[in-house]
């Protein structure tokens, strides 16, 4: 295995794309970056969509190039799908960007996939950073081409451009030839047949030389991320600077006063309670606490409980303090039931004469999949519920037998047997 299918193997692997059940689609311009990606995850066995958009800009040399990307998928057995622009569209870097994103878009949806294959590589890292130094940047922008941002990923990243026409000509691909890409009125294109030639002067590995700084700003802005986690494990393994620059700037946010002591005293909790599965909280200002679980810490306000009790006997729609809870028929079995961590359950109802409230003294429950019965607070406690939240959550109730704990669990009393549903419960947020 050559060293680019080594490379884009392993990413492949790293991010758990190899074995998917719906397609990748991949940016197929036809040229040296993205055949040579193409070629390669096609050889690996990967099931890939090659979409290509024409932008036309260059007339009869356009549709050729798309015609050379149709001939090599018809050829290599690979589904393709192209778009043509309107001439209405600007002519410009900007707008192109723009169109060839939503066109990505588009054909994620399309597909129903959820991965988008880009062939940016080595050089087109460093020739980003620059742009972006010309132009005045952070340390985010200097970090330049992500490998993963949201549904795109760029297995070549790492690889060189003349690594990747090596690769074409070994195995006789006759990717399209953009003339517009010698034209230096683009900016890239100056900065590629210009500006690197002159810095190479200076370094002529101008490009590794450009792309290690990228990485150590990369590490350094997602140090900087770091800095707005609440999650418990990662907070805790960050340095104490760090942890103490977090804590600060959280007491900040809620205009609570702040000194050294009590950032110190407020991480000796978080630490002390890292294995808390319901939580833990602590005091940091009139009426405000900080919670602190095994999962993530916030600062939490005191929450009133709602003491309404709202009688259900018929489908309809019900206000709930901050809630809307739906009770419908229902009219058709979903192919995959919700989690029980989902505001919504399919369920087997008899009889409708039930109640909605919050807990109460005596609450029980029979878990779903459990012989027996176990107390409410039991059964919240094993689900790892904050201490704080437990007395808010909405529940479907049957005398002190609890149905349905919203977002938590059902109970064995209105299971689904042999497919036969009655009916649909939902919870929703009266702010949507």
């Amino acid at each position: 295995m050559s060293r680019i299918a080594e490379v884009v193997n392993s990413f492949l692997e790293n991010y758990g794309l190899k074995d998917l059940n719906y397609p990748l689609c991949l940016g197929f311009s036809g040229g040296y970056d993205s055949m040579c990606l193409l070629h390669l995850i096609n050889s690996l066995g990967i099931n890939v969509i090659a979409v290509h958009l024409n932008h036309n800009w260059r007339g009869d040399e356009s549709k050729k190039d798309e015609d050379n990307c149709r001939k090599f998928c018809e050829i290599n057995n690979i589904k393709f799908y192209s778009e043509t622009l309107s001439s209405d569209i600007p002519k410009n870097e900007t707008a192109a960007r723009t169109a060839r994103y939503d066109f990505f878009q588009r054909c994620l949806k399309k597909y129903k996939s959820k991965v988008f294959l880009t062939a940016h590589n080595a050089d087109d890292n460093a020739e980003t950073v620059l742009y972006r130094i010309v132009k005045g940047t952070g340390v985010d922008g200097l970090a330049g081409i992500r490998p993963k941002r949201d549904c795109y990923y760029r297995p070549l990243l790492s690889i060189r451009r003349y690594e990747i026409e090596e690769y074409c000509r070994k195995f006789n691909l006759v990717p399209n030839i953009d003339s517009s890409n010698i034209d230096i009125k683009y900016k890239r294109n100056l900065i590629r047949h210009k500006i690197i030639p002159l810095l190479a002067d200076i370094n002529p590995d101008v490009i590794a030389a450009v792309n290690s700084l990228s990485e150590l700003a990369l590490e350094d802005s997602r140090l900087l991320d770091c800095e707005n986690t609440n999650s418990t494990d990662e907070f805790l393994n960050l340095p104490n600077p760090i942890q103490s620059r977090i804590i600060k700037n959280l007491l900040i946010s809620r205009s609570i006063d702040y000194g050294r002591e009590r950032i110190e005293l407020i991480i000796d909790f978080i630490l002390a309670n890292r294995n808390s599965g319901s939580g833990k909280t602590f005091s940091i200002g009139s009426d405000l606490w900080l919670f602190v679980n095994s999962k993530y810490f916030e600062i939490i306000g005191l929450e009133t409980k709602n003491m309404e009790e709202i009688l259900i006997t018929s489908e309809g729609i019900y206000d709930f303090g901050n809630y809307c809870f739906i009770l419908e028929k229902c009219t058709e079995i979903p192919k995959k039931f919700p989690d029980d961590s989902e505001y919504i359950a399919y369920v087997k109802l008899n009889k409708l004469n039930y109640t909605l409230r919050t807990r109460r003294d005596g609450d029980i429950i029979s878990p779903l999949g459990m012989s027996g019965t176990q107390k409410l607070k039991k059964f919240l406690n094993s689900k790892k519920i904050p201490s704080y939240l437990k007395d808010t959550i909405p529940l479907l109730c049957e005398g002190s037998n609890i149905l349905w704990v919203a977002g938590v669990g059902l109970s064995n009393k209105i299971r689904i047997v042999d497919n036969k549903v009655s009916h649909v419960l939902k919870l929703m947020k009266k702010d949507g």
